[in-house]
């Protein structure tokens, strides 16, 4: 009897003939790249470094496209972006010990917003593996160890032959759910050796399915169809398994009100007379979702952000679906579903049943009025005029990259994406410098439609490298930098908690002048000129830099008084 995991596919003539006779020159550099551009890969992005010289050599040789950055975090803050845009697994090239190390908040960005990032460090040579002291050049006693407790996944290669099963390996787990960002690296020598293996040209990688258990959905659409005031918490986990039409499909069949997390925006439409939106940084919020007596929180920890800093405490029955398994249950008791989003969600509209309540609309209203008068009774104008402006000058297919920065924070509760996908921020892990070199990788994912970076002065001059990046590759990014003179978030943060600052102000250039000195065109703008002048800049080919001196205050904080 011959069954179907005994079939194996025979070669071609022509594959034979390819293998038999591998081309001259090859090294174990080379067995990387094929395998990526055998996974369907076509975007790398990184930095060239001693150790890693085997595979950027290698690059030369392939079809791949190389986007070189400046810095490795920032690479890395690209591959994290190119991901998310794309649903595929990001090549991140980077050498030995300080290169590989600076990437690691951004792998930790990656990890925390579920983005697949597949990264391959250099090492030592092989001889001074093993935590020996050999004073190599970047040695150091265990690399693997300094992100194993940040990426989804460590494999470390020690000959050629293991290079391609070791790299799929990865990218399988890189774009099983939840996505994340794995690590792989492989020792100087094995990369820069010749080698006589065949071209890489047949690599498998399937990403595991995630489908819910069927006796805990059918539990789930029993409570969701008898629920008297049903609510659903959407986070990123929808938008990340392009789960936003099922998840509409399935508020309007059971009438239940949708609030996005800041991870999830863009998940349900900002306008649908179920939308919440995402004011979860509001009282009248929280309280909204407490009085729920059945939750539905669909890929969502209900981390510190998303419960309005563990104030949020559900009075009904929740009902939880995530993919990452340590998020589960992790803050709240709920009947825990295990599963990818799209899944579950497609399940339970197969089982569910459909509920009137022509009352919810009203509900959602009378919430939604209640917030802008509370946001509207602190006199908050300009930095809702800001975001007015932004939205009007951003084309609607256009995504959006924010910096920890206070504009940021208001665009979190205030701003609409327009679609699922389309605004991104580190609110993930929250480290500064993410939008701007973030808008590169996905701007390389797609030039076709230009990109805006959002950044406060102070997480600007993480980043202010990436415009030569920018203008080499001549990317559609423009990056609107809000100049305040220093951080100011953690300016009002001091000054709130101690009446006084330490650190937060800052010395900063003329940023119109340093982004021409790069070749970038640079504007200087104000509030009323910001739509024009974004307009302009979001519609001219390459990049810019509008520049507008603002200092912006954030709305008063419900979860103090909790």
């Amino acid at each position: 009897m011959t069954h179907d995991h005994d079939l194996v596919l025979r070669p071609t003539a022509a594959q034979t003939e390819a293998a038999l006779n591998p081309p001259p020159g090859r090294i174990g550099g080379d067995l990387v790249v094929e395998t990526l551009a055998a996974l369907g890969a076509t975007t790398v992005f990184g930095l060239p470094g001693q150790h890693a010289l085997g595979v950027f050599d290698a690059l030369r040789r392939s079809s791949l496209r190389y986007v070189g950055l400046r810095v490795e975090n920032n690479a890395g803050f690209a591959a994290d972006a190119y991901g998310r845009i794309t649903g595929e697994a990001a090549p991140l090239l980077l050498s030995t010990g300080p290169g590989a190390l600076t990437s690691l908040a951004a792998l930790h960005e990656a990890a925390s917003a579920s983005a697949p990032v597949l990264a391959i460090s250099s090492q030592i040579p092989t001889a001074g593996l093993g935590g020996g002291r050999h004073g190599y050049l970047h040695e150091l006693p265990d690399q693997a160890a300094s992100f194993r407790g940040v990426v989804k996944s460590v494999h470390t290669v020690r000959t050629q032959s293991q290079i391609p099963s070791a790299i799929a390996e990865a990218w399988t787990s890189a774009l099983t759910a939840p996505h994340g960002p794995v690590w792989v690296e492989i020792p100087q020598d094995v990369l820069l050796a010749e080698t006589a293996i065949p071209v890489v040209t047949g690599v498998d990688a399937f990403p595991e399915d995630l489908p819910p258990r069927p006796e805990l959905t059918a539990v789930a659409a029993d409570l969701l169809s008898r629920a008297a005031r049903p609510v659903i918490v959407a986070g990123g986990g929808v938008v990340r398994s392009d789960a936003s039409r099922k998840l509409r499909q399935l508020a309007e069949r059971i009438q239940a009100p949708v609030v996005t997390t800041f991870g999830g925006k863009g998940a349900f439409p900002w306008t649908h007379p179920l939308s919440l939106q995402s004011w979860l940084e509001d009282r009248h919020t929280t309280d909204f979702l407490e009085d729920a007596d059945v939750l539905l929180v669909i890929g969502s920890g209900l981390g510190e952000l998303s419960s309005n800093y563990h104030t949020f405490k559900p009075r009904g029955r929740v009902v939880q679906i995530e993919a990452d398994l340590g998020k589960l249950e992790s803050n709240h008791p709920a009947l825990g579903i295990h599963a990818d989003a799209r899944l579950a969600l497609q399940a339970l509209l197969e089982t569910v049943t459909r509920r009137e309540d022509p009352e919810a609309p009203e509900r959602v209203r009378a919430l939604l009025s209640r917030v802008r008068e509370r946001i509207a009774a602190q006199e908050l104008t300009l930095e809702q005029d800001l975001l007015t402006s932004i939205r009007k000058a951003l084309p609607a297919d256009s995504p959006s990259f924010w910096d920890m920065t206070i504009l940021s924070y208001w665009a979190w509760s205030a701003f609409d994406p327009k679609a699922p996908g389309a605004m991104h921020s580190a609110q993930g892990a929250g480290g500064l410098g993410y939008a701007f070199p973030a808008a590169l990788g996905a701007a390389a994912a797609d030039p076709t439609r230009p990109v805006l970076a959002v950044s406060g002065d102070g997480g600007a001059l993480y980043s202010i490298a990436e415009l030569a990046t920018a203008k080499q590759y001549g990317l559609p990014v423009t990056w609107l930098v809000v100049d305040d003179g220093g951080y100011g978030i953690l300016r009002e943060y001091m000054t709130d908690t101690f009446g006084a600052t330490t650190g937060t102000e800052l010395t900063r250039p003329d940023y119109v002048a340093l982004a021409e000195s790069f070749g970038v065109p640079g504007v200087l703008t104000s509030p009323e000129t910001l739509e024009q002048d974004l307009t302009k800049a979001l519609s001219a080919p390459g990049p810019s830099v509008v520049v507008l001196p603002a200092l912006l205050r954030m709305f008063a904080p419900t979860h103090l008084d909790a």
